[in-house]
């Protein structure tokens, strides 16, 4: 009997050995660190919260008498900070800062956490399937992925996000939390796949003529065998870092929108949202632009980081490093 030589496909590197190299890269072990102190508050958010005995939606400022000037500054130095209030109150309303910033961390984290998962599902199934398939699949995709990148994204994510709401909203009707999240998704995900499609058909094009996919052609094996058990294996590391770049990009994207008013309204906690009412009156009270934009900026740049530690860990050159 005939024997076929193979070549052997380098294996992307196993969850243990990732993370040992991860963390002997001081800046990728310290962004690591700073992403899982983000994920543990988000998620243990209603618990400090409560043993903090504060909520991020009671008016404290206007409830209680001296918290709050005429105009709706707070009354004590540097924002309202206090033994009671740790981070200061909202002008205006006199809302509590800490309770509202980490509430703000499941809003992001959420709306980010699924759109990746969504661009990264769609973007899999595209560029994996046009990869393999080419001919006039691969060209017509080409041409589509081309003209959807022509558009003007944050117009477009300006444009759509009220449209959406209208039509999913009766008119006079009040616009339910998950309702907000779920425009937000489905506007990232409209556009957020393309980018991972294309990469992946790039690659699964390349592999696709390789030995070992030929090898599995020559013994029978069917598409799905070979996009399952031959192709995906060896993009996992793409997909990985994929997914850990997308997530700082929908935070930043998410806080902007909310920013300019079309995002996450009302009295859901949103960090863009804080930074937006921060702007108007930081002559006034510059403290309380400081906590949300420093929590925004320390947020994208760890996951940033780690995005660019995990692509260093998972690149074969950088073991002897």
């Amino acid at each position: 009997m005939a024997v076929v030589d193979t070549v052997a496909v380098p294996a992307p590197p196993r969850a243990p050995g990732l993370l040992r190299r991860l963390l002997r890269d001081r800046v990728g072990a310290a962004a690591l660190a700073v992403v899982l102190l983000f994920l543990l508050l988000a998620a243990a958010a209603p618990l400090v919260a409560a043993l903090y005995g504060k909520n991020p939606v009671e008016h404290y400022g206007q409830n209680t008498p001296g918290l709050l000037s005429d105009g709706g500054l707070p009354m004590a130095p540097n924002g309202g900070i206090s033994g009671d209030f740790w981070f200061g109150l909202e002008p205006g309303l006199g809302r509590d800062v800490f309770t509202q910033l980490l509430h703000g961390i499941r809003t992001s984290l959420l709306i980010a956490g699924a759109s990746a998962l969504v661009t990264t599902t769609l973007g899999v199934l595209a560029g994996v399937a046009i990869g393999y398939l080419g001919g006039i699949a691969d060209r017509l995709f080409g041409f589509l992925a081309n003209v959807l990148l022509a558009f003007p994204t944050l117009l477009l994510l300006l444009a759509l996000s009220p449209i959406i709401q209208s039509r999913l909203v009766d008119p006079g009707s009040a616009e339910p939390e998950w309702m907000q999240f779920l425009v937000l998704i489905l506007v990232f995900s409209a556009f957020g796949w393309i980018p991972l499609a294309l990469s992946l058909r790039a690659t699964v094009r390349s592999l696709r003529e390789r030995d070992f996919v030929q090898s599995a052609r020559a013994q029978g094996a069917g598409r799905f065998h070979i996009v399952v058990r031959e192709l995906l294996p060896n993009v996992r590391s793409q997909l990985l870092v994929h997914a850990t770049m997308a997530v700082p990009t929908f935070v930043a994207s998410e806080a902007a929108l909310s920013f300019l008013g079309v995002g996450v309204t009302e009295p859901v906690p949103d960090w863009g949202r804080m930074i937006a009412r921060g702007s108007e009156v930081f002559q006034a009270d510059p403290t309380y632009m400081v906590f949300p934009g420093v929590a925004l900026l320390v947020f994208v740049l760890a996951f940033n980081l780690l995005g660019d530690a995990v692509r260093d860990a998972l690149d074969p050159r950088s073991a002897g490093r």
